[in-house]
């Protein structure tokens, strides 16, 4: 009985995952025969035009229209994701589940035309750029209009309303009077609004199409094929054989596995369902409350978007938004993800402890904690060694091979037949049943048996991060492009050489296996994708419409004014916004939307305020809270199919989830006061410095958020907890108390201030003057590095030319194409009544290092063990 509980909760989930992310309908016959069609050759399209064979063919043939294709990429990939959005997504819930009504083949022509459209006539639409004919806006209308009807197929109605109401106020918004005082936007036509939208690249074709195009489709087609093949299943056996004989050992696995399925997965509900199908009924089995092994899972699968290289496809919009290396966006990322997902950890660790739970049971040498940080940091030395090994028999051999890559093609060839001939020494890797006896398989077999599936996550971080004095790091596009290439071999050929090696006869039905995996991750990546592509083509419309009308403008006066120019009340109401919106839109969507709109307006409040906030960090917050609406009651998706498999409750699953993920939520507000979390302009020495006291400081607010540390927490131990956590997260906030963080000059000394600062120096400048738009006073603070030299020199090189006029110093205007005409030349009316003038130069003070901070901080939990050592009831492991 327990077991077809089991089975129908888990049928459930993967409805759910169906109807959300790859489509509920399942044609029968000819029609199914089609979705499968169309998914496989999208897949393959975008393989085509990510390699060089697009070049190849059309030098080969004479034939231009093999290379031409590639600039069209972007409308052939909306047009294949508006067909598959009609193809698998019902319009209704009455709509047939079977076959394909009359009226979606009139829309996919509709859509899919409107789409080609562009295609086809694209010398004629060039040749007349605005001025649009009425089939243009015909065809525009139709497109926009059949890819709504597919966001809301695909995504629901939450986006449509949001979309839509961006249209209405391109069309509108400039009939009020206030709007046109903000933005100076008077409105635009049906031709010119609808235009902008559809016939250019500014709306639907923007940015988030291209990096869909480009590179999203690549990782999410890596990470189906990688999970056909197998590797989703060794990532989960490998973590339950790590974890699984510890406390609360299968909770722990879920955390472990959970964040390595999220590395290359982009989406926490197929996270949850892959990882959770196995991981809830033994957290269940072990004695965790089905609602508390649901939230387990769902905390954990959806804070694997936060984990590079993917991050649920934000990443790679970071890339454009932000203007940064792809190895920065990882860079940054890594240390919060890295410190969240082991504070989770600690949190199911205490759960256990509180509840008096035991591991698994396990054959073999039993591995304890001290020995699982071992393995931990030997293996990713030893992943270090490899590198540097790779890239020594690489400069070894660039002297005869020169540009060639055929040596890194023999030596990875080597690397996987060894692998693979290991692997064949024990049995497959293949997902048990959860409801069999309680046991978690041994390491070593278990490691070793799946240890090629490691190879092309290897090739892609390889790719992506490895850069020497002969190796240039490749793009991210082209890194998923060979780690895929390399995934497909592994996925077509991994059984019949295993099988080879076993001395086996069966080659065929391995090659078999192997062909039918290769096939369903095609299927896979591109029902995976469908949901990201319209959601992106939607999203541009928003970012189509703030770059039309000055929309963010208005929103981000309303949201200052409510605020009233407070940064963390600001902070607050961006994160409120990013849970709201993230319960109706996909994580990208939604990164994309409150992006847009808040990113400017935090980091302009911050000026205001004082306080540079680097835009990666703001970004990053905003990423952040939108993860967080995937288990935030009562719409959470992945708490409902973690609900699903477990059979509780999902409101509650959602609740406890979210409860577990407080610490989540905690991190992006200490990053935007704190960078050193992201990375930014640290030493390796001040890296380690800050992972570690960082970890401490998330552990300890983890311990005070369950009430447990050492024993029950009393209340007041709980608030000293928080406090310490505090003082660690942010020294500097007690540093700032006892001492003056910057000097302060005002009027001409000021520029002799910047003159005595040695080469280096970070200057802040605070500017005040008339707002270009309201010509109302506003203040805003800017940074340089004073590059030396005579210092009114170095601040006009700088774009900061400064007058002396009756002891103030006068701004001049910054010149387009300056450092500082983005931030201050478009901001501020210089040729008003009133001037602009730089009112105060600021520089740092020297100060006692506010590491000493730490200090007090450890002595205090040092203290709290004491106290509550005599109380522990248990051994902490």
């Amino acid at each position: 009985m327990a077991q077809d509980h089991q089975n129908d909760g888990t049928a459930k989930a993967d409805a759910l995952v169906a109807e959300v992310d790859t489509g509920a309908r399942n044609a029968d016959g000819f029609q199914g025969q089609l979705i499968i069609a169309i998914c496989i050759i999208w897949s393959l399209f975008q393989l085509y035009i990510a390699s060089k064979l697009p070049g190849v063919l059309a030098q080969t043939t004479g034939f231009s229209g093999f290379a031409n294709i590639v600039g069209q990429a972007r409308y052939i990939h909306l047009a294949f994701a508006i067909a598959l959005a009609i193809l698998a997504f019902p319009m209704f819930k009455s709509s047939p589940r079977d076959r394909i009504p009359l009226y979606d083949w009139a829309l996919i022509a509709l859509g899919v035309g409107a789409c080609l459209y562009l295609v086809v006539f694209r010398y004629q639409i060039a040749d007349r750029p605005g001025l649009w004919t009425t089939t243009d806006i015909t065809m525009s209308a139709i497109g926009m209009m059949v890819l709504m009807i597919c966001v809301y197929r695909s995504l629901g109605l939450p986006l449509v309303i949001i979309a839509g109401s961006f249209v209405l106020f391109a069309f509108f918004g400039g009939n009020s009077e206030w709007v046109r005082d903000i933005t100076n936007y008077g409105g635009a036509s049906f031709s010119k609004a609808l235009g902008h939208y559809w016939m250019q690249t500014e709306g639907v074709f923007g940015v988030a199409l291209g990096v869909s195009t480009s590179m999203i489709f690549l990782f999410v087609l890596f990470g189906a094929l990688l999970d056909r093949a197998g590797g989703g299943n060794w990532f989960i056996k490998v973590a339950i054989a790590l974890l699984g004989a510890l406390r609360g050992g299968p909770a722990k696995a879920s955390v472990l596995s959970s964040m390595m399925t999220g590395m290359i997965s982009g989406s926490s509900i197929a996270n949850t369902v892959t990882t959770g199908t196995f991981t809830i009924p033994l957290m269940k089995r072990i004695g965790f409350p089905a609602e508390k092994a649901g939230a387990v899972e769902v905390a954990s699968s959806t804070n694997g978007q936060l984990t590079p290289p993917v991050m649920g496809a934000a990443a790679f919009l970071m890339v454009e938004y932000v203007n940064i290396p792809y190895i920065d966006v990882v860079k940054h990322a890594f240390l919060p993800a890295v410190i969240s997902y082991i504070a989770l950890l600690y949190i199911v660790h205490l759960e256990a402890l509180k509840m008096e739970m035991k591991g698994l049971k396990k054959a073999g040498r039993h591995i304890g904690p001290i020995m699982i940080m071992v393995l931990f940091l030997t293996g990713f030395l030893g992943l270090a060694a490899i590198t540097f090994v790779m890239i020594g028999i690489r400069n070894l051999l660039d002297p005869m091979m020169a540009d060639s890559i055929y040596a890194a093609v023999v030596l990875l060839a080597i690397m996987y037949l060894a692998l693979l001939y290991l692997a064949s020494k024990y049995p497959d890797v293949a997902m048990d049943d959860p409801n069999a006896p309680l046991e978690a398989p041994r390491l070593t077999p278990t490691l070793l048996g799946g240890a090629y599936y490691s190879l092309p996550i290897f090739i892609l971080v390889w790719n992506l991060m490895v850069k020497t004095e002969t190796l240039d790091r490749l793009s991210p596009a082209l890194s998923a492009f060979w780690a895929t290439i390399f995934m497909i071999i592994v996925a077509l050929t991994h059984r019949p050489i295993k099988a080879f090696f076993r001395g086996e006869t069966a080659l065929n039905v391995a090659f078999s296996t192997g062909w039918s995996d290769f096939v369903q991750g095609l299927i896979m990546g591109a029902r995976n994708m469908i949901g990201i592509g319209v959601a992106t083509g939607a999203a541009g419309i928003i970012v189509g419409t703030i770059s039309l009308t000055g929309a963010h403008q208005v929103i981000g006066q309303v949201i200052e004014v409510i605020s009233g120019g407070n940064l963390i009340l600001l902070l607050v109401l961006v994160a409120i916004l990013s849970l709201i919106l993230g319960m109706g839109l996909p994580t990208t969507a939604n990164y994309i939307v409150v992006s847009s709109l808040m990113a400017p307006v935090i980091v302009s409040v911050g000026a205001q305020a004082g306080l540079v906030v680097p835009l990666i960090a703001v970004h990053m917050f905003v990423f952040y809270f939108g993860i967080l609406a995937d288990d935030t009651p009562p719409v959470g998706l992945a708490a409902y199919a973690a609900a699903a498999i477990s059979r509780g409750d999902p409101i509650k699953t959602g609740i406890q989830g979210f409860a577990y993920d407080i610490r989540t939520a905690l991190l992006p507000f200490m990053f935007i006061f704190n960078t050193d979390l992201l990375l930014i302009d640290v030493s390796l020495g001040k890296a380690i410095l800050v992972f570690f006291i960082s970890l401490i400081a998330m552990l300890i607010f983890a311990a005070a958020t369950q009430g447990y540390f050492i024993a029950k927490s009393k209340r007041w131990e709980s608030v000293a907890l928080l406090f310490i956590a505090f003082m660690l997260f942010r020294p500097d906030f007690f540093l700032d108390l006892v001492t003056e963080k910057y000097q302060s000059v005002t009027g001409p000394a000021a520029v002799q201030l910047v003159g005595e600062q040695p080469e280096g120096s970070l200057i802040r400048f605070k500017v005040e003057g008339p707002d270009f738009d309201t010509g109302d006073n506003r203040a805003t603070t800017i940074t340089m590095v004073y590059p030396g030299g005579e210092p009114g020199e170095a601040m006009t090189e700088n774009g900061l030319a400064v007058l002396e006029e009756d002891g103030k110093l006068l701004l001049e205007e910054p010149f387009p194409g300056s450092p500082y005409f983005g931030s201050l030349g478009t901001e501020y009316d210089y040729y008003g009544d009133n001037p602009v003038v730089i009112s105060q130069v600021e520089v740092e003070n020297e100060r006692m290092p506010k590491e000493l901070f730490f200090i007090p901080a450890l002595l205090l939990l040092a203290g709290l063990m004491l106290i509550q050592r005599p109380r522990a009831t248990q051994p902490a492991f």
